[in-house]
């Protein structure tokens, strides 16, 4: 409707209305204003900030790896990559095309092929493919072209870095393991950081898409001191991830701190070289590869400190240093009879034969079973009645001695020098008219305990096993059989279920020479600072005493151990149902270090493993064995199954200060094969310690 002078009347509801929705609108768009700036202000800004800002991680250098007399065995060495920053190439792809060609030159990377995805510096594919991955995921981040390049060539693309823009060459450290295979399974190696424990270690500092960690050995155990601390900075970047400036102060990185073992590399040097020497021999007569495997360790009795362990075959872990080559690693994978990634020294367990006679030579005297001037007839073979339960008339079952006539009337002392089996069968599990109750499978297993058997001992490496102590509970669980009369003969000479690692067959013998402590085997001696000065000295550690007159309670084991790793000492307690220790009188031990010295002077070892100018005492032993490996090579003949090969020494008899355990896997006889290479490396300890006490 129009009024007199033409202007249109605008109805006061409408204008009402539209104020209102224009009041309403202001209000909202306050309201949001206020949530945006105000309510959810602090949020929002974070998520600017985070598309603003970018935390840089900074590479902590990691520790390096001394011997016990400072010779160093990792180090940290550059390694040359090469990278491409795609944002800053030419824009002329004929200049492009000449970068290319250079790189392509030096490096030896194509520059165009095609090959599936895969991590950096994993051959495969050219330069075009790794420079436009680099340009589709962040152009403005230097990508890596190529890794470990000669020196000489970083040095040509530095010098020719002005004329090629978007080029840079960067040296990061690797690891470099001076002794290789000598000692790797003994130092381990290192991995990128894998997918399932990316947050774990993202949560501590570093970068998974950059940082290695370790994975066995010292590196793997040791991670946590090796490694130190990441540094971090702040930094502002566009849309694009082009840095513009800093913010903030920059966090440093921490170094990680070094390590000193142990271990004597001379020492390493000539073990290896034994072992090696005799698994050749054995497979150069055989026309086979009849040894696969073998393992030697040599510890002080004194302290637990590790003078050397060797596990064979090895592997060569600076292959590993860069990048892990799929071929290599495939071809050690493999191989499932040597097995070399597993160090056999702490991993492998086998039935320990003879060397297992020392459990039963303890317990029969401490017990009361016999008396160290008791005769047992040896015939050559007797047969038992092989029960089942107490009131079982059993089968006739035939036990041998591994000398065919016999060794007649035996006392203690001879029967572990000559290692008389039917002595320790008759002894063990009891034979009527001679030995009515014997040691029997229950004590066996407490005598076994007490001398390191059947659990982890916690040895600062990782991999360690914890071997086999049976009984009836654990057969009925397992086999579902009853334990028979034949069981406990079997396992009172090593044989049957027992089995053991070389580390608790060396921890047995050691134990018995130093007088009845069970020290904690290690092989780290101190943690170091950057300048070389002790930060943290590992001390000797007695787990527990069986001939002190005190039981020590399982809680308890390891208690007075300020330097055992609480895990270490966790893993050691918790691996055991009932405690380790016994009350063994010293009187007993003594004669068992007694009977071991006559292994050599005239017993199984005499003429094998004796030295020339040191008293020493010694355990020869023969394990049977039919595993896989051997039902597949058609070995495991009744009467005539394949044999390993142990022997344990320690020296000098009158004040052990070195013992040594040799295995070799289907190595025979353990006097003829294991004995000279004992006897190799105590030859060795004593020629060094001559030669330092003149130099020093």
């Amino acid at each position: 409707m129009a009024n007199a002078s033409g202007s249109r009347h605008v109805p006061k509801l409408r204008l009402q209305v539209t104020y209102g929705v224009m009041a309403a609108l202001t209000i909202l768009f306050i309201g949001r204003l206020i949530s945006l700036q105000i309510i959810q202000g602090e949020y929002y800004r974070e998520l600017a900030d985070e598309n603003r800002f970018t935390n840089v991680n900074l590479a902590a250098p990691r520790g390096v790896i001394y011997d016990r007399n400072d010779f160093q065995l990792v180090n940290n060495i550059p390694s040359y990559n090469v990278y491409i920053t795609a944002a800053y190439l030419p824009d002329s792809e004929a200049e492009q095309e000449l970068i290319f060609e250079r790189i392509s030159e030096l490096t030896g990377v194509p520059i165009d092929q095609e090959g599936p995805p895969a991590a950096p510096c994993v051959p495969g594919r050219g330069i075009k493919q790794l420079v436009l991955e680099g340009r589709t995921n962040r152009p403005y981040d230097p990508w890596p072209i190529a890794c470990d390049v000669d020196v000489t060539a970083a040095r040509v693309l530095r010098e020719w870095q002005v004329d090629m823009p978007g080029v840079s060459v960067e040296a990061v450290p690797v690891r470099e393991y001076s002794t290789g295979e000598l000692t790797a399974s003994l130092i381990g190696y290192m991995v990128p950081i894998p997918a399932t424990l990316k947050d774990y270690y993202e949560a501590q500092g570093f970068d998974a898409s950059r940082d290695k960690v370790g994975y066995a050995g010292v590196e793997g155990m040791y991670q946590d001191v090796l490694a130190g601390s990441n540094g971090r900075k702040l930094v502002e970047v566009d849309v694009a991830g082009l840095q513009i400036r800093e913010y903030g102060s920059v966090t440093q990185p921490v170094a990680g701190n070094n390590l000193r073992l142990t271990i004597d590399t001379r020492l390493q040097d000539v073990a290896r070289a034994a072992l090696d020497l005799r698994i050749d021999l054995i497979n150069t007569y055989a026309g086979e590869r009849r040894s696969p495997l073998g393992a030697v360790i040599a510890m002080n009795p004194q302290t637990g400190e590790i003078l050397a362990m060797v596990s064979l075959p090895a592997y060569e872990n600076n292959r590993f240093a860069r990048f892990i080559p799929y071929d290599y690693y495939e071809q050690l994978i493999t191989d499932t009879r040597g097995r070399p990634l597993v160090n056999h020294a702490i991993s492998l367990e086998q039935p320990p034969g003879s060397t297992f006679k020392m459990v039963t030579a303890l317990g029969i005297l401490n017990e009361g079973v016999v008396t160290p001037t008791q005769e047992i007839f040896d015939p050559g073979q007797i047969t038992i009645s092989n029960a089942y339960y107490p009131n079982d008339p059993g089968q006739a079952k035939a036990f041998v001695c591994w000398k065919e006539e016999g060794h007649g009337n035996i006392s203690y002392l001879d029967a572990i020098a000559e290692s008389c089996n039917i002595y320790f069968y008759k002894v063990g599990g009891g034979y009527p008219g001679e030995v009515e109750v014997g040691l029997g499978i229950d004590r066996v297993g407490m005598y076994a305990r007490a001398l390191g058997y059947g659990a982890p001992l916690g040895i600062d490496l990782i991999g360690e096993e914890s071997g086999l102590i049976p009984d009836p509970y654990w057969k009925r669980i397992n086999l579902g059989e009853s334990w028979s009369t034949g069981d406990t003969y079997n396992a009172v000479t090593g044989q049957g279920f027992v089995l053991a690692t070389p580390l608790q067959v060396l921890t047995s013998i050691s134990t018995i020479a130093n007088g009845g402590r069970v020290m904690w085997p290690h092989v780290v001696s101190d943690i170091l600072d950057g300048e070389g000065n002790v930060m943290q000295h590992i001390d000797p550690c007695m787990l527990w005493d069986i001939s002190d007159g005190v039981i020590t309670p399982l809680e308890n084991i390891g208690a007075n151990c300020p330097t055992l790793p609480q895990d270490l000492r966790q893993e050691i307690i918790e691996s055991r149902e009932t405690t380790p220790d016994m009350n063994i009188e010293p009187w007993v031990i003594e004669l068992a270090q007694e009977g071991m010295l006559k292994v050599v002077t005239e017993g199984t070892a005499h003429g094998r493993a004796d030295l020339e100018n040191i008293s020493s005492g010694g355990k020869t032993g023969t394990g049977e064995f039919c595993d896989e490996v051997a039902r597949e090579q058609n070995l495991c003949r009744p009467g005539n199954w394949p044999t390993h090969s142990w022997y344990a020494a320690f020296a000098p008899f009158e004040n052990p200060e070195i013992v040594v355990v040799a295995f070799v896997y289907n190595g025979g006889e353990g006097a003829v094969t294991a004995g000279p290479v004992v006897r190799q490396i105590l030859e060795a300890y004593f020629e060094l310690k001559a030669v330092d006490a003149v130099t020093q």
